[in-house]
């Protein structure tokens, strides 16, 4: 007899199992909890067998379900014990396009490397969905509204939002705006603007019509932004980790007030080395969530 039961269905049934919770079992899955009940009925419909008792406040597996499960640690054990001998010749590439969050991107790609076996290649390039659409990478990371017109993001890409980041704002030592203590968010319009046009977090598209900043000096990487702020040229508007990651003498950082934090999310495609791709965004939760 033919059963198509695929590796997915038993993971999220050992999840589900694991958790006593469909809420909690779609966390650790990264899914939404309507497509693991699906996952769980097309599992019991091919088997033809009630594996979960969801009559009572809490998910409980049937007899059968609890002999099943025995089964299925068995198998998901076997495969990932395989995986992790193979995984040693293994290279996930994650792309960024300037300082990686800290301390998240440390304690993640060490997570990983020790749960797997796999080396992650750090990458940084200008444009990291450029690079994912070519294939060079697994994951980029994304700083900035990766619904903003900036972002191109490939078809058929995934997101994961991670956390935010609060912003500060950072000027010219010359700069008149080192006399404030803080700069409101919404007083930046009044300022000539300093934007990355390829990677930026900050751009005229973080604000409505109408009160975007009215002058706009564009540069295409992180290098030539920072180095036209110090050239008081303008100013700019970054996460607040660059203050502490940023080494420029000429460079001041002010505070700033009632701004819109700015997300990190993890950019991949599906079909991308799909279960250390899995693994990495296990990983980047757990770290992110502490």
């Amino acid at each position: 007899m033919s059963v198509d039961v695929e590796l997915r269905h038993l993971r999220a049934f050992a999840s589900v199992a694991r958790h006593r919770s469909f809420s909690r079992a779609a966390e650790e899955l990264l899914i939404t909890q309507p497509a693991l009940s699906r996952t769980i009925a097309q599992l019991e419909g091919t088997l033809s067998v009630r594996l979960l008792d969801r009559s009572s406040r809490h998910v409980e597996l049937t007899d059968t379900g609890a002999e099943f499960l025995v089964h299925v640690e068995r198998v998901l054990a076997a495969l990932d014990q395989a995986l992790a001998a193979a995984s040693h010749r293994v290279t996930l590439r994650l792309g960024f396009s300037w300082l990686l969050p800290d301390p998240w991107a440390q304690q993640t790609v060490g997570r990983f490397e020790e749960s797997t076996g796999a080396t992650v290649a750090l990458t940084r390039i200008d444009d990291p969905l450029q690079a994912l659409r070519q294939h060079t990478l697994d994951i980029a990371v994304v700083r900035g509204d990766v619904e903003a017109p900036i972002f191109d993001v490939p078809r058929g890409a995934r997101t994961l939002h991670l956390f935010d980041e609060p912003r500060i704002a950072v000027c010219s030592e010359h700069s008149d705006l080192t006399r404030f203590d803080h700069l409101d968010w919404a007083d930046v319009r009044h300022w000539t603007l300093v934007v990355n046009m390829v990677s930026g977090t900050t751009g005229p598209w973080s604000w409505p019509v109408g009160r975007r900043p009215d002058r706009i000096i564009e540069t295409s990487n992180y290098d030539e932004w920072l180095e036209s702020v110090a050239a008081n040229r303008g100013i700019g508007i970054v996460p607040e980790v660059a203050r502490r990651r940023t080494q420029h003498p000429a460079v001041r950082f002010v505070p700033l007030t009632d701004a819109p934090p700015s997300p990190v999310t993890l950019v991949h495609l599906p079909d991308a080395q799909r279960t250390l791709v899995r693994r990495f965004l296990e990983a980047a939760v757990e770290t992110a969530a502490k």
